[in-house]
This record gives structure tokens, C-alpha cells and sequence, in this order.
């Protein structure tokens, strides 16, 4: 068994039925959340999730998901979520890993994919999680694009989804990249040092982590995109990329248009 296989195989269907029975509940009334469309994920097999990403530290993106995807699938089908490996380092490493958490790279998420699991990806990262208010609503994975091939290699359909309102938990005045690199943090993949306001802290960066404001968060999982078949046998990963951006640049679009008010939705 590679480190890639042993990562996967830490996934434990009871432990992921127990966090989301009881985190689940708290998270979807807090946040009045509302996961649209999840059956546009292939019933079966091996399938990419991409979604923008939202929330600063404490983003509930993940946490108002996966209730959802096990809702709809079962806990017999694997939702592997890519996360950052400073994540997987802290006290709660090993619980997130049998929740169905796996550090970040090409040959992780193509060994969970192989396997017929579920995979969700937020290629912006931190990046994106941190963007500044002003731009909530706008898809930007800092021209990212290893999740088209990774899709491609798997031989797996792309799944765009979008999520709206977690921008509004707290004010995001900056993103910190430019001082990020100037740190030399980039060496250890973090892309931004942002600048924000909420509460009980104030303005603060990173920690000490404000607590979300209540916001209304919406999430939309859109059709799948066969890369193959829309684009050939030998796609060009640009184009590609291009074409999962804008499909949810639209959809996101459409959900900023119904969304009456910040925070309350």
C-alpha cells in the first residue's frame, strides 16, 4: 500500500455519520443553510467536486456540505475532502482524516478518485477563503488549474459547485497575499495574511479567529462536465479551466442576484 492508498483508507463511515449527526444540525441552523441540486453529482463512481471557497479560518463550507452529500448518498460512498496540510498536522489531524480529510496533492486525490470516491476540492485555497469583501462573488482560483488534470488522469467527471454568503461572516478588508509572499510563507503554502473585522476580536489576521456572523449560506452543485467528451482526448487544461470558471462565475452570478440582503440572505 503507497502513502496515497493509506491516506484514503483512514476514511471511517461511522466516524463521518457521527461528526455530521452532531455538527450537522448546529451548522445548517446557524447558517440557515441550503445545499441546492446535490443529485447533479453522478449517482456512482469516482467524481471531482471544485467549488470556490469561503469563510476565512473558520469556514463552514465542508461542515454545511458533507451533511448534505451523505444525506443524498449514504455513508457508503466516501467524501474525501483536499485539505491544507496544516490542518491534518493539528490536534484533530487524525479525527478530520477518518472523516474523510487527506492532504492536498495529484496523487492523493487521483488515489480516492480510482477508488469510486467522491472528491471536493477548493482549488483557490486560502487564496480564495480570504478574498476581500468586494470581491465575494467572484471566481478566482489564482490561476490554479492542477484540478483539471488531476479530473483528466482519473478519468473522472468535473463537478462545479458554488457557494454564496460565507464572504458575509465577517468583513475581509484584505487579502495579505503580497505580504504573505514578502514573508516568505508562500515556502510553506499559504498564500495570504488577511486583514479582517468581526467578532469578538475586532481586527485581527489569521488567529485569533473571529467567530462567523450568522449569514445565510447558499450552495448550488451544478451539472457535470465530462472533460472528454465536451473537449476531446487531448483537452488543453486552460480551456478547460476557463470553461469550469465561467459555468460558475454564472451560477454564482445568478445566486448574488436572488440573495436581497447580506447576512440575511
Amino acid at each position: 500500500m503507497d502513502d496515497a492508498e493509506s491516506e484514503i483508507v483512514k476514511w471511517d463511515p461511522v466516524v463521518a455519520e457521527r461528526i455530521t449527526n452532531l455538527v450537522g444540525p448546529i451548522v445548517r441552523r446557524y447558517f440557515r443553510a441550503d445545499v441546492k441540486t446535490v443529485h447533479n453529482i453522478p449517482p456512482s463512481g469516482g467524481a471531482l467536486i471544485v467549488s470556490n471557497h469561503s469563510g476565512g479560518v473558520l469556514t463552514p463550507d465542508v461542515l454545511i456540505f458533507a451533511p448534505a452529500f451523505y444525506e443524498a448518498f449514504g455513508y457508503d460512498r466516501p467524501l474525501h475532502i483536499l485539505a491544507h496540510y496544516g490542518v491534518l498536522m493539528g490536534p484533530w489531524g487524525s479525527l478530520l482524516s477518518q472523516a474523510g480529510a487527506i492532504e492536498a496533492s495529484p496523487e492523493n486525490a487521483s488515489a480516492a478518485l480510482r477508488s469510486g470516491a467522491v472528491v471536493l476540492v477548493f482549488p483557490g485555497g486560502d487564496y480564495d477563503a480570504f478574498r476581500p469583501s468586494q470581491s465575494a462573488n467572484i471566481i478566482d482560483f489564482e490561476g490554479r488549474t492542477g484540478y483539471v488534470r488531476t479530473a483528466i488522469q482519473s478519468g473522472v467527471p468535473i463537478v462545479p459547485m458554488v457557494s454564496i454568503g460565507g464572504q458575509e461572516t465577517q468583513w475581509f478588508l484584505a487579502r495579505g497575499d503580497s505580504l504573505a509572499r514578502r514573508l516568505g510563507l508562500h515556502r510553506v503554502r499559504f498564500k495570504a495574511l488577511p486583514l479582517t473585522f468581526g467578532l469578538p476580536f475586532g481586527l485581527t489576521t489569521v488567529l485569533p479567529a473571529n467567530i462567523p456572523l450568522p449569514s445565510k449560506i447558499v450552495m448550488r452543485v451544478l451539472e457535470p462536465i465530462d472533460v472528454t467528451e465536451e473537449f476531446g482526448a487531448d483537452p488543453d487544461i486552460d480551456e478547460v479551466d476557463a470553461h469550469v470558471r465561467s459555468v460558475m462565475q454564472s451560477a454564482l452570478d445568478d445566486l448574488a442576484r436572488k440573495r436581497r440582503f447580506p447576512i440575511l440572505g
